[in-house]
């Protein structure tokens, strides 16, 4: 019993916890409600060719384009409950297909992953993908016509920057005039100069790995280019760090590591942030640069950047943020800050350790919370793991919670349907609502989620379970949602219309509702001690602000249903002023009504709840 009573000590929170008094927070960067991302791979979403032939062409399995993005389907995206789209894959990344009468080099086959090409293996920073395009020579044009239409319908859009690392065959010809692409000036003789842009491996040329696993490039098509050589001397260190001048096959052998000013020993050639710079805002960072002589490949970085914000993009998600240097991204983050204080930072970062580091230093505004929250809900997800588990986790990252972005997919990560991952796409609602509810933090989608796609195909590069990056293909629940491009779920079986409907009440409500702004409380774990059969399948918290009271309780057990009086302890009584008696209390996903009855200074709720059902209970 103490046990118990001390987890419900140490993991509920107080006032002065909230994020509008969050210590290392700017004012400025205060949303006034919740922001929800969808990521969305750009050349699959509108593509309504369903042949999905391994290793096919464009010709064969069909490619989506930024025209298929029409008004009709961004405003069913935003009436989906989404404020910002990450456009993933814009820009122009090596592709195995001929361009050449647009004055695009053909890429080798050899260095590409699939056919489609990594949108991680940049090509050229001032171009985008000419796949994309009805007419690749006018691609840049095309894409500014969709940031258009994106702000016109009342969203903001993000785009990649990848900055370890580019396409072993980086070119960028689109480069400005008075700037230079990266590895322009380098001096290839050293294996690290401060300012060259990349590592060099003396006197040894670059060669293709050895392939494995029955992997041939293109499946082994017949291919001219296709002939096991690449030509790089010297050799060039490759993107995941690898010294090797014949990479893995499971190195990132289609990329290069960009040089950060970090010598090979691991010492920086650039100045560190002073002491007590994480509490200091993002002017007082660009302040420190401003006089700092920075290795060039910071500079070029910064300028791609505000490249794109100069275009209308509203934000960027970077890959791997980790492999780069926290002073790195004080310089850049602080010069996008100066140009639009309101720019969406998101930085893939895995490491818990490094996570204050990334966001109070480096000056991010929110990092994926892959390694807290997404794998404790996966774990319960597949039946493993108790949800007693998860108020811990929150607890552990209270102090920077609001900067840690929720997600169940993206494009690295199984699809939740997937019989790798849950195998059910229903198994993701409980999840869903925890995800959305919990925190102040964003909450992402991967388009496709919300009508239940397992990622089963077999495009070529890669396996199933996670939809293709690398090639050509169709998404199947996803195309039954686009309709021949109608965009309104026409397609649709009634239990993936069902789960989209789901999605969008929830993310609807996320993005509407001050109490998820507010403040925070757990009630698990004093249920667990005085609730009859409330068990470790069931999770419940309250949220609340001035005007709004919430709670919120969700059942992950897929089989059975529970019957309970959920519990409001008193002190949550006392901070919400309620009154002895009846309160009408309605569940804001499904519309029913409940009774909380308040009696001796603590309340209670009767909940019937069924497998992998939520409520978020409001209190009228």
């Amino acid at each position: 019993m103490w046990f118990l009573c001390f987890l419900a000590l140490i993991v509920s929170c107080r006032p002065d916890d909230i994020i509008k008094k969050e210590k290392n927070m700017d004012t400025s960067e205060m949303k006034e409600k919740k922001q929800v991302v969808y990521q969305v791979f750009t050349r699959l979403f509108g593509n309504t060719n369903t042949t999905n032939k391994p290793w096919g062409t464009i010709e064969e399995n069909g490619v989506g384009k930024f025209s298929d993005f029409s008004e009709k389907a961004l405003q069913e995206i935003k009436n989906l409950g989404v404020t910002y789209i990450w456009y993933t894959g814009v820009p122009h990344h090596a592709v195995i297909r001929d361009y050449t009468e647009y004055g695009i080099s053909n890429d080798d086959p050899d260095v590409v992953k699939g056919r489609a090409g990594s949108p991680y293996a940049v090509k050229d920073y001032y171009d985008v993908n000419p796949d994309l395009a009805e007419k690749p020579e006018n691609r840049l044009a095309e894409f500014k016509a969709l940031i258009g239409r994106t702000h016109k319908l009342g969203l903001k859009l993000l785009v990649d920057i990848v900055p370890n690392h580019v396409a072993r065959k980086y070119e960028g010809k689109s480069t400005p005039e008075g700037h230079e692409p990266f590895g322009a000036s380098d001096d290839t003789s050293l294996e690290y100069a401060r300012d060259n842009n990349f590592y060099y491996i003396a006197d040894e040329a670059f060669q293709v790995p050895e392939w494995r696993n029955g992997y041939l490039p293109l499946g082994g098509e017949n291919h001219p280019m296709a002939d096991g050589k690449f030509e790089e001397n010297p050799a060039k260190w490759t993107g995941n760090g690898s010294r090797m001048a014949k990479p893995d096959f499971n190195d990132w052998y289609e990329t290069v590591k960009i040089n950060y000013g970090v010598r090979p020993d691991g010492a920086y050639d650039f100045d560190i942030l002073p002491d007590g710079f994480e509490a200091k805002d993002f002017r007082a960072h660009f302040e420190f640069w401003k006089d700092k002589n920075v290795p060039d490949s910071w500079v070029k970085f910064k300028n791609i950047a505000l490249y794109w914000l100069e275009m209308g993009v509203d934000g960027f998600r970077y890959d791997m943020a980790e492999m780069v240097p926290v002073e790195f991204w004080s310089y850049m983050n602080s010069h996008i800050k100066m140009k639009n204080a309101d720019a969406f930072l998101l930085a893939e970062v895995y490491n818990p350790d490094e996570y204050r580091n990334y966001i109070q230093r480096g000056k991010m505004d929110y990092l994926y919370d892959k390694v807290e929250m997404y794998d404790s809900l996966k774990n319960i997800m597949q039946g493993h793991g108790w949800t007693d588990h998860i108020p811990l986790v929150k607890k552990g990252t209270q102090d920077i919670e609001h900067h840690l972005l929720h997600f169940l997919e993206n494009h690295d990560e199984q699809r939740i349907a997937s019989n790798d991952f849950a195998g059910d796409s229903q198994k993701g609602k409980p999840a869903m609502v925890v995800s959305a509810t919990m925190t102040t933090a964003p909450i992402m989608i991967y388009f496709g989620q919300e009508v239940g796609e397992p990622g089963a195909e077999n495009a070529g590069f890669g396996s199933p379970s996670r939809t293709s990056i690398f090639d050509y293909i169709g998404v199947p629940h996803h195309q039954r949602w686009v309709n021949d491009k109608k965009y309104d779920g026409g397609q649709l079986s009634k239990e993936e219309a069902e789960l989209r409907e789901f999605y969008r009440r929830l993310l609807n409500f996320t993005i509407d509702s001050d109490a998820l702004m507010g403040e925070y409380q757990d009630i698990h774990f004093y249920n667990k001690e005085h609730t009859e059969w409330y068990n470790h399948h069931v999770l419940s918290y309250v949220r609340w602000s001035d005007n709004e009271k919430l709670m919120i309780v969700s059942n992950f057990d897929a089989n059975d249903r529970f019957g309970f009086e959920l519990k409001l302890p008193e002190d949550i009584v006392q901070k919400w002023k309620l009154s002895e008696g009846n309160h009408q209390v309605k569940d804001v996903l499904y519309g029913s009504e409940h009774t909380l009855i308040v009696e001796n200074g603590r309340g209670e709720v009767r909940v019937d709840i069924n497998p992998l059902e939520s409520f978020i209970l409001k209190i009228n």
